[in-house]
């Protein structure tokens, strides 16, 4: 099960856990917004609820067992009958409720059948709980299509590692044996020296007026390649390399892709 997420609606916080790329919200969550004594055991004993639920079963769930259904059906709004969510799943095999433990237990539903158990809180809070969720998921796609465009900048970028133009202000200045001996304990500060050829406190004590750190100042071509060290320096912490190896390499490692990227007509677009 994915990592939950949490929503507010009428000032009540509610979680959204998802299953195979399906949203479930909690029902649980939502009871707290009712007034009085109100259970979702209530909510399920009524006739109207079961066939709501046995009509969305019947549309997305080709195993509902449509025979325990009918006899649950037959026996919904009579004043003896009685069914928890547990065993509503474990007789008509639904996939629209469920009734979680752990440490985000309880029950949770469909975004279908959360939004129709909305109403019976009231119809002010199913109105919320629909526009917050909604924008929930454009929160989401935002996010996605961001990732994507990096991805997708990226790989352009990358394609143009082989070309051979260079600004020697951008360049890595390539190691000195002195610099290359020195084991650097903090392997943040060994990609910061492989690419700019100092440490961060170097970098701060050269820079005391600066507000941001050697990163926050990096141009984006240096940026690019600080990302490709960190995973090529994860592939040689891997292979066993020590670190005075691993910085040599990174170093060449930069300077060629420097001298790519401070070429590349792509890269000159996003600036």
């Amino acid at each position: 099960m994915a990592k939950n997420k949490k929503i507010q609606v009428k000032g009540i916080e509610i979680t959204i856990i998802q299953e195979d790329k399906e949203d479930f919200i909690s029902l649980t969550d939502m009871l707290k917004a009712k007034d009085g004594d109100f259970f979702i055991s209530d909510w399920l004993r009524n006739r109207n609820t079961v066939e709501f639920l046995g009509i969305w079963e019947s549309v997305y769930n080709p195993s509902f067992n449509y025979g325990e259904f009918a006899i649950i059906k037959s026996q919904a709004g009579l004043n003896s009958y009685k069914i928890s969510v547990k065993e509503w799943v474990e007789k008509t095999n639904a996939i629209g409720l469920k009734a979680t433990a752990g440490r985000y237990g309880g029950t949770y539903a469909h975004t279908d059948i959360a939004f129709e158990f909305g109403m019976w809180i009231s119809a002010e809070f199913k109105v919320y709980l629909i526009k917050e969720f909604k924008r929930l998921k454009a929160d989401e796609n935002d996010r996605l299509k961001l990732e994507w465009n990096l991805q997708r900048t990226l790989a352009k970028v990358n394609y143009h590692i082989h070309t051979d133009a260079i600004k020697e202000n951008l360049i890595p200045k390539e190691l000195s044996k002195t610099q290359v001996s020195f084991v650097y304990a903090n392997e943040a500060d060994l990609l910061n020296v492989a690419l700019f050829g100092m440490t961060a406190k170097q970098w701060r004590e050269a820079n005391p007026k600066t507000a941001g750190n050697i990163r926050d100042e990096a141009t984006l071509e240096q940026l690019v390649v600080l990302s490709n060290l960190e995973s090529i320096n994860s592939v040689l912490i891997n292979q066993g390399l020590a670190q005075p190896e691993r910085l040599t390499q990174l170093n060449q490692i930069a300077i060629t892709q420097m001298k790519a990227l401070v070429a590349s007509k792509q890269l000159k677009k996003l600036k």
